[in-house]
């Protein structure tokens, strides 16, 4: 009987200290885990501040895209009106003078 008493206290002992040792294992694995997970906390928050800034930068580089399109567009649209007068007044130009031309050389 006492060294059935023996053996039982023996594996009794040898679980315990298997336990602790696989206790202590998960606790350096939960310590572990938890500083991987406070620093992929803090790179989530420095991409997320990074992505608000990037798209602020985005929607500000659209506002100009856009703006100077449009400022482009009213240049181009202004140039056409003002190549249409100069190509009426070209034509004005050369309906009231086409007569002149030949009359300064008639008197030659």
């Amino acid at each position: 009987a006492k060294h059935n008493f023996e053996m039982l206290k023996q594996s009794l002992t040898d679980q315990a200290s298997a336990d602790g040792k696989w206790l202590d294992e998960q606790k350096s694995a939960k310590a572990a885990a938890e500083e991987a997970k406070a620093s992929a906390e803090g790179d989530l928050q420095r991409t997320t501040e990074s992505l608000a800034n990037s798209q602020k930068g985005l929607e500000t580089a659209r506002a100009s895209c856009i703006s100077t399109a449009a400022d482009h567009e009213a240049t181009v649209a202004a140039r056409q009106e003002e190549l249409k007068v100069i190509a009426e007044a070209k034509k004005i130009l050369q309906e009231s003078t086409s007569g002149a031309a030949e009359q300064s050389y008639a008197f030659v």
